[in-house]
Formats: C-alpha cells, structure tokens, sequence
C-alpha cells in the first residue's frame, strides 16, 4: 500500500507543530477534478496516524492490538476554504490546542503549494479502552509527549 504521507521534516526543526506533505492522489479526487470532501477527513486520520509512530512513538498498531486502547474522532469542525487537484503536494500542520484527562483537542491545517489555506480542522480525539468502549486517562509518558507539540490558542 503506497504511502499518504510523502515526506515529513522533524517538529523540532519547525517548532511546536507536527508537519507533513500529503500528496493529493487521483483517488482523492471526484469527477469534477478536485477533491471529494470526505477523503480530506481520511488525510485527517493518517496525518494523527503518523503523528503518533513519528512524533509520540507509539503507533496504531501499538495502540491498538498491544495496548487496547482507540483513539476514535469525537468531535470534528472543517472548513474547506479552496479545493485541491490531483498532483498538488499540499503542507499538512497538527498543532495540539488542548489536552484534557482523556481528550486531546488538534487543529489541522492544509495548505496548497501556493501558500494559500485549503482546508482547516478542529479535531478532538479520546483514548478509550476498546474492550469496554469507555474513554481512560492518558497515561503520564504519553502525555509529556502530546505536551511537547502543545500550543496556545492564537
């Protein structure tokens, strides 16, 4: 399976955010050329994916089958501000607003390669349990590493 996710430049480099390219892939796309609103919401989930294996060192897999827990979607907020087209590499950014006891409120941010806002998320995911689907406590380790990409409302 090709990769969503074509290069990734260390959050250390770039401050507080967790950056990526996501290149927008024909799949993507509707017959009108550009593309079709739910797929952002998919980009959405991997740019978390790989934000957790790259930047909090534990990936899905792990959270998932070793761990048990889920880190579902409860509250989702787009604003799709210009349409993208097949071959653009667009600049993904994840930025932690909030962190609650088990919550973790993201915005995401999409740019086009000219620059220009595309399409912008607010996001707030849960760790739950997936065995009794109730939502647990982040654990300390864990939450240091959210923490790090932590910033302030503007």
């Amino acid at each position: 399976m090709a990769k969503e996710l074509i290069r990734r430049e260390p959050s250390a480099v770039l401050g507080r955010a967790y950056r990526a390219e996501v290149l927008v892939r024909f799949a993507h796309c509707d017959p009108a050329g550009i593309v079709f609103y739910p797929r952002y919401l998919e980009m959405f989930n991997n740019l978390v994916e790989d934000w957790c294996r790259e930047a909090l060192d534990i990936s899905f897999r792990e959270l998932h089958s070793g761990r048990g827990w889920g880190l579902p979607t409860v509250h989702l907020d787009v604003d799709f501000l210009a349409p993208c087209t097949i071959g653009e590499v667009l600049q993904a950014s994840l930025l932690v607003r909030a962190v609650g006891n088990s919550s973790i409120r993201l915005e995401i941010l999409f740019q086009g390669p000219d620059g220009r806002d595309r399409v912008r998320g607010k996001v707030v995911l849960v760790l739950t349990d997936v065995r009794c689907s109730r939502s647990v406590s982040l654990p300390d380790d864990l939450r240091a590493r959210i923490t790090k990409f932590l910033v302030a409302e503007e």
